[in-house]
């Protein structure tokens, strides 16, 4: 099972093709371009964190997810087609990931209707899904990039809820469901996870 906004990532690699080209003629490194992505991420989010009450400053959260979102495809593509792979690079790629999402889904623990234990499950469960999904090459499968909530999924969510709470919409209690409701999505999407590349290994010994 792979409904993912994932599966819409080639389209928009195309897109950035040429300025991923200009970036590797000038120097730039696949390695600069996940540390710029995290590095940006941290800011955003702690930003967004320090300024509240103030709800404003949450509008950087949805512009830095689509920044993030074009980092992330030009180090990929800067890697396999610039001849940027390294050991450190896979590192740096999957640890910056879940840094990433940490710093920027968190400051949605200080809003009253979602509140720290409903939001700290689903940063939990959202390192949970990359955790499982990295486990897939150790056990001969591929890396696992099943939904229905991946990495892509949760920045469109995490990113219009933003939009919302910086634009300054209502958030009445029941907005809390939305959290539950990711929260079983991110479940779901372990599940999932392990179940493709137990799949996929299937008859191997």
């Amino acid at each position: 099972m792979r409904l993912t906004l994932y599966e819409l990532k080639p389209a928009f690699q195309a897109v950035l093709r040429p300025r991923v080209d200009a970036l590797a003629r000038t120097g730039v490194t696949a390695n600069q371009v996940t540390l710029a992505a995290a590095i940006g991420s941290i800011l955003a989010g702690v930003v967004a964190a320090l300024c509240w009450p103030l709800r404003w400053p949450f509008l950087l959260i949805p512009l830095w997810l689509f920044i993030r979102m074009a980092l992330n495809a030009a180090d990929g593509m800067l890697a396999r087609e610039h001849g940027q792979r390294s050991r450190l690079g896979a590192y740096l790629n999957e640890l910056g990931d879940v840094v990433s999402d940490v710093a920027l889904y968190a400051p949605f623990a200080l809003i009253p209707a979602f509140g720290f234990p409903l939001v700290g499950a689903v940063l939990f469960l959202t390192a949970l899904t990359e955790f499982v999904g990295v486990i897939g090459p150790m056990t001969g499968a591929s890396r696992r990039y099943d939904g229905p909530m991946g990495k892509s999924d949760r920045a469109l969510v995490f990113g219009a809820l933003a939009l919302w709470v910086g634009l300054g919409g209502p958030l009445p209690d029941w907005t809390a469901w939305i959290m539950v409701a990711l929260a079983s999505l991110l479940a779901l999407t372990v599940a999932n996870r392990v179940r493709a590349g137990l799949k996929e290994t299937a008859g191997e010994r």
